[in-house]
């Protein structure tokens, strides 16, 4: 399997999910189990079915995890020379060409990306766009609603 890109944050998150799911869901699960297997038939049990899918759910988000983990690579980027360039796990602001308004992405893993949070991920053609340039330089993506032009204001290399 390929190396995976992701930032110490993002592997401390992960890593957080998978002592959760291990050490309190996974037992809460198998005592939802014992007691739906108490309450006699299984064929017509529908706790003991939906524990049992949960179960399943899980033990699969569990092994997910854990082979995201092993195949990661951990970029600490405070610890990276990259001259004012962007890279990933940089903090980009942007101004929109158009209307001067500002916007700021930090550029992160697949399994981090959230919209919401302001998060892209590297792979996205938002952050590719970015890669590789500095504070000053435009950057030109392709947007459902047209092309969109931006001009790198600040990198910081730190997620805030």
């Amino acid at each position: 399997m390929n190396r995976v890109p992701l930032t110490v944050r993002g592997a401390k998150m992960l890593r957080e999910e998978l002592e959760e799911l291990k050490h309190v869901r996974r037992p809460q699960i198998i005592e939802a189990i014992a007691t739906a297997r108490a309450h006699g038939d299984l064929k017509e049990n529908a706790e003991y079915h939906a524990a049992r899918e949960q179960q399943s759910f899980t033990e699969g988000r569990i092994k997910d995890i854990e082979g995201k983990i092993s195949n990661a690579e951990i970029i600490d980027v405070t610890k990276v020379n990259a001259n004012g360039r962007v890279v990933f796990g940089t903090t980009v602001v942007l101004a929109n060409e158009e209307s001067g308004e500002e916007s700021t992405y930090t550029i992160v893993g697949e399994d981090e990306a959230d919209i919401k949070e302001k998060l892209i991920s590297v792979t996205s053609p938002f952050s590719r766009a970015m890669i590789g340039k500095e504070e000053g330089d435009l950057v030109t993506v392709d947007a459902p609603a047209g092309q969109k032009i931006y001009e790198v204001v600040e990198v910081r290399y730190g997620i805030d």
